[in-house]
């Protein structure tokens, strides 16, 4: 139930307090004035459901604007409950909700001073309160809508999720079905095709790296009779002018460590060097012999390197990718070779899921004609206390044809649309075709009234309720609004006098001007206030005695029934 809602910055609000009664039931209606500003309390709790916001709603020159509303949970709501703590939200009976807009664009969203998404706010809202306003009605009018009131009614949706599993399975099942029912009609021509392409490349039989280890030695090729000349002339040169007197040289050494020692440290450095020499005389020598000198090979490494190449504009660039390629033609060869049976297990998958999805279509078709037939009677009663006492509510439930999946929704195999006639001996037809504003409003009236009754929800808002009606209808709809107030908490946003006079609490929404700009402010009405607020409904700004006190009157009367 709804404790307090906060906003502060929005629109033509700076800052405005709404304290709610703390006991279970009671209706809290808000008038005022075209214009004075009740739509932007409406459009302060779309936001906290999850609704879009702008920073264009912002109250000029500031920062950001914010929305909080806090909820006390009761024992009954134990779906709520668990939703909270399934996400880390919980805090007891609790729950506070509060939305930011940024002028900078941002706009943020908390749940018990937690963090969420919009799409996480919008699923636990529907657990916390039900608005119906415009866009209520004209939901009604759109024949798409009706199975989701029906399913509502008959508290069939888990069933309907369940469905629509299964359908989602049956789905995906078909789908990969038909992928290999396709490949099994061309499967002789494509096991051609694989065999040839896994024969070109076993044949050739690449080796990861193997081009450019080919590429390497070709290049050595070419260059080996340079090498070759370089690498002798430099042998020849090392043993004519470098080794013959490195013997003399290490003597020499060797003769002038014995007379003086301070030389010695020298004279190792000078004789290790001799011996680096000597060795890197082998080397080269070893070097200039193992030169590749086969010229031939060339050829060899050229048709190589074309066969390596030509693969890679077919099979993919690089030899890994070569590779990788006969890899797949290799496992996708042998799933061919198993598709028939492959085919034959998912027919039957399919046929095992079609008959439970058909089982389970069948049984919520069953299901929701008995919701349609007790909603249809729920319906009349409903509105016949709301000054249709000849109307006619039906609900048409259309299914296809055939006995298959064919035809079949996510939603089931069912069509539904809601059916009515206010006159008695007209013939009832889609609400679009028939219905006036007054009609649609009481229609509305009567479906959350009966769906109120079935959900969990404690708080139950109405804007507009009350378009397009007066007199006797106005009566009819005040009772009803008042009726289910006994057992839900109920906020409307109403221009009805009617309606007003059921309050057990009553705001006024006012607009003035503070230190030069425009402000919309609320305030809770006393007594004497109500009745000058519900004269002014009745008869305008300047209200005569007599309208005074038939405003008076009407609210004696409401107090005396409550």
């Amino acid at each position: 139930m709804l404790q307090e809602l906060r906003i502060k910055n929005l629109a033509l609000l700076k800052s405005m307090l709404l304290e709610l009664p703390d006991r279970a039931g009671g209706l809290v209606v808000l008038t005022g004035e075209t214009g004075a500003g009740k739509s932007i309390i409406l459009q302060a709790l779309h936001l906290l459901i999850g609704g879009r916001g702008s920073s264009s709603w912002i109250r000029s020159d500031c920062p950001s604007a914010e929305v909080e509303a806090f909820f006390v949970l009761a024992d009954h709501q134990q779906e709520t409950l668990t939703f909270l703590q399934d996400h880390g939200l919980d805090s007891g009976m609790e729950c506070l909700v509060r939305r930011v807009l940024s002028a900078k664009g941002r706009s943020r969203i908390f749940i018990n001073d937690r963090a969420v998404t919009t799409r996480l706010a919008a699923e636990l809202a529907e657990s916390l309160l039900s608005i119906a306003g415009q866009h209520d009605h004209q939901q009604l009018l759109q024949a798409r809508k009706h199975l989701d009131f029906l399913d509502s009614y008959g508290e069939l949706w888990p069933q309907r999720q369940s469905f629509s599993r299964l359908f989602r399975e049956w789905q995906q099942l078909s789908g990969t079905l038909r992928d290999l029912q396709e490949k099994e009609q061309d499967k002789e021509q494509r096991r051609d095709f694989l065999g040839y392409q896994l024969k070109e490349i076993n044949e050739i039989a690449p080796v990861s790296g193997e081009d450019e280890r080919l590429a390497k030695e070709r290049d050595l090729l070419k260059a080996s009779s340079t090498l070759a000349y370089l690498a002798g002339d430099s042998l020849q040169l090392l043993r004519a002018k470098v080794l013959e007197p490195l013997a003399t040289i290490r003597k020499n050494m060797e003769n002038a460590a014995g007379l003086d020692s301070e030389v010695g440290e020298l004279a190792e450095r000078i004789i290790s060097s001799c011996f680096e020499i000597e060795d890197l005389e082998t080397s080269l020598g070893r070097y200039r012999a193992g030169l590749p000198t086969d010229h031939a090979r060339l050829e060899e490494i050229a048709d190589r390197l074309a066969k390596l190449k030509g693969l890679q504009r077919k099979y993919g660039q690089g030899l890994d990718s070569v590779i990788a390629y006969a890899g797949h033609a290799e496992q996708e060869l042998a799933g061919l070779a198993d598709l028939e049976n492959d085919i034959a297990d998912l027919e039957l998958s399919l046929e095992k899921t079609s008959t439970k999805a058909l089982l389970a279509a069948t049984e919520l078709s069953q299901d929701r004609k008995t919701s349609a037939a007790k909603l249809e009677k729920a319906m009349q009663k409903e509105l016949a206390s709301l000054q249709f006492p000849q109307a006619v509510f039906k609900v048409s439930l259309r299914c296809p044809e055939g006995m298959g999946m064919e035809g079949i929704q996510p939603s089931g195999r069912d069509q539904v649309e809601f059916l009515f006639s206010a006159n008695p001996g007209e013939p009832v037809k889609p609400l679009a075709k028939v219905v006036s504003g007054g009609e649609l409003s009481r229609l509305m009236l009567a479906m959350k009234c009966i769906l109120a009754r079935r959900d969990h929800v404690d708080t139950v808002i109405f804007d507009e309720v009350d378009a397009g009606i007066g007199g006797q209808a106005a009566e009819a709809v005040a009772a009803k609004i008042s009726e289910l107030a006994t057992h839900h908490q109920v906020l409307c946003i109403t221009h009805l006098p009617q309606i007003a006079a059921y309050a057990q609490t009553h705001y006024l929404v006012e607009k003035g001007v503070e230190n030069g700009r425009t402000i919309t402010s609320i305030r809770l009405l006393e007594k004497d206030e109500r009745v000058r607020e519900l004269a002014r409904m009745l008869g305008g700004e300047s209200p005569s005695r007599q309208t005074l006190a038939l405003a008076r009157e009407l609210a004696d009367k409401q107090a005396g029934r409550q």
